[in-house]
């Protein structure tokens, strides 16, 4: 297959941090997290009950009050971040390019509360007088159909669901889709909504921060304190095209993909690998794609969500991908802010470092007040650090196995 030159012209966010890109970045920069009291369901009795909801998420001022009625939140989360996706781009939709533009979306629980409402309501009062309008809902592909019917975007339509990794993993599908000569530009990103089984599904784990030692929750990656994850929500969605097409049109080039790598490396459920082989070998992978060496990367998006062997796993990936290079390289770790929106963290992380190649500006890991000794790197802590970032690296990684990379550079002719 040939490989062609694909970059990113358009970038919407929804997140809990801020709502559109200039309100997420300035969060980041400023090391402003999201986290707050759940109001979306009672989570009184629950020895949690805090997260990186987006309580001032309102779709009718995003996307007006026609058509919504029938959507649930995951839907709307990702109907609005295409819709700033769209307008950042510049791209207008017609019956001509629309055959030659697809959807890819990353999610893997974006249905699940209407599928529980939906089981919930055919229980009680029996399958003939379920709701039917709730029931596309109910379907893993229903918020990236909606998309499309909404938009008018008539090419490839897919969601992938692979959990922490579904965000990077969709994007390597959409290049491949582009690749292939299947589609001219592909709209794609990762999607979570926050919601009381998802919650309770972590938290019934043991995922989350404040459950074992009834401290107050905190997300803060690398620190010796970490207890576990804060959980979010949100959506990160992007433009991804040819470059001769952007060009073409004269758009804002954020960056170019340079390489993608993922292995899927089965250890035991709910576990890291401590020899963080599959992580190991998705950086590597990545760096082959991209065709460079790991020491002409100059910052570092972890995955670190907070948890005690994520983190350090992580970290010995690290210092083994880049060797001498591991003690230079700054090394950011957004949830810290962001919290673990699942699916939806990856494109987080893309959103971010698009604003570290736009500004030169890296975010810093909040609430890193004492760094593990296992984990210890070139972190950036207390404040956002400027720097001269010509290449970055994404990590996307899963307890169960999944394991994604992907390096973003600089445009240059």
């Amino acid at each position: 297959m040939h490989k062609k030159r694909l970059v990113i012209t358009g970038v919407g966010v929804v997140s809990p941090i801020g709502i559109g890109k200039d309100q997420f970045w300035h969060s980041l920069w400023e090391g402003q997290a999201g986290f707050r009291p759940i109001s979306l369901f009672d989570a009184s009795d629950l020895k949690v009950g805090v997260a990186g909801e987006i309580s001032d998420f309102n779709p009718q001022e995003i996307l007006g009050k026609k058509g919504l009625i029938d959507l649930d939140r995951a839907t709307t989360l990702l109907l609005s971040s295409a819709k700033f996706c769209l307008q950042d781009s510049q791209i207008e939709l017609t019956n001509i390019n629309s055959v030659i533009t697809g959807i890819c979306v990353g999610t893997t629980f974006g249905s699940l509360n209407s599928l529980s409402e939906f089981d919930e309501q055919s229980l009680q009062e029996g399958p003939n007088f379920v709701n039917a309008s709730r029931f596309p809902n109910t379907v893993i592909n229903s918020p990236a159909s909606r998309l499309a019917i909404r938009y008018g975007v008539k090419g490839p339509n897919a969601t992938v669901s692979t959990g922490f990794c579904a965000s990077l993993d969709a994007l390597e599908y959409a290049v491949d889709t582009i690749n292939s000569g299947r589609a001219e530009r592909i709209i794609v990103g990762g999607l979570e909504e926050m919601c009381v089984q998802t919650f309770l599904g972590f938290y019934r784990l043991g995922y989350l921060s404040g459950l074992k030692n009834n401290y107050e929750p905190v997300s803060c990656p690398f620190d010796k304190r970490r207890d576990g994850i804060v959980f979010s929500e949100g959506c990160g969605i992007f433009m991804v095209e040819e470059l001769d097409a952007a060009l073409d049109r004269n758009a804002h080039i954020y960056a170019e993909i340079l390489g993608i790598g993922s292995d899927f490396d089965p250890f035991r459920l709910h576990k890291f690998n401590p020899k963080a082989s599959g992580m190991i070998e998705a950086m590597f992978s990545a760096l082959e794609d991209a065709s460079i060496e790991a020491g002409e990367v100059d910052c570092i998006y972890a995955n670190a969500n907070s948890t005690p062997d994520g983190d350090c796993v992580e970290s010995r990936a690290i210092k083994e991908v880049f060797q001498k290079q591991a003690d230079k390289i700054p090394v950011t770790a957004i949830k810290s802010m962001t919290g673990e929106s699942f699916s939806a963290g990856g494109s987080f992380s893309l959103a971010g470092a698009l604003g570290t190649l736009e500004t030169g500006l890296i975010p810093p890991i909040v609430n890193l007040e004492e760094a593990d000794v296992k984990c210890r790197l070139n972190f950036v802590y207390d404040s956002a650090r400027m720097d001269n970032v010509d290449k970055i690296m994404i990590n996307a990684f899963g307890p169960n196995g999944a394991n994604s990379a992907l390096v973003i550079g600089r445009y240059s002719e």
